[in-house]
């Protein structure tokens, strides 16, 4: 995958997480992840369809979800991750693709995102057939956020 196509998931990401959870996030190592793979207990999907399609799949654990959750609530404490908190992370992850696609688009390539799906358990296993998943690891403090995206051109 091209760079100019890999910038704007990374920049949104960041500046989404930074504005709405004030919790700045760096860039980790971007490596491939083989399919299938094993995601952490939190998953956003959404699909790509347009210039590019595929899926991508914002993945953490619950502790990280919960604090995000809790900095968009403007620091109110999150305990437990029920329906206010899973609604804010699928938003999170709609607000990280709409961005995300408007980047793309400055760059020339237009494309349409689906709602998000929240997955939430123990073992979650992620298939995604004959794409190549990219996984964009980003961290802060201990907590890592799993970008993967699975597109093609």
């Amino acid at each position: 995958m091209k760079a100019e196509l890999i910038n704007p998931f990374i920049k949104a990401s960041k500046d989404i997480l930074m504005q709405m959870a004030m919790i700045p996030f760096e860039l980790g190592k971007i490596y491939l992840k083989e399919s299938p793979f094993m995601a952490q207990n939190v998953a956003i999907l959404i699909g790509v369809t347009g210039g590019l399609k595929g899926q991508v799949i914002i993945n953490m654990g619950e502790e990280t979800a919960k604090k995000i959750a809790s900095g968009m609530m403007g620091g109110m404490p999150v305990d437990s991750f029920e329906e206010i908190a899973k609604s804010a992370i699928s938003e999170l992850g709609n607000m990280i693709m709409g961005n995300t696609a408007t980047l793309l688009y400055n760059e020339g390539i237009t494309i349409d995102i689906t709602p998000p799906t929240l997955l939430t358990g123990e073992k979650l296993s992620v298939s995604n057939g004959h794409l190549k998943t990219l996984c964009i690891p980003l961290i802060s403090d201990g907590a890592v956020i799993e970008i993967e995206i699975a597109v093609k051109e």
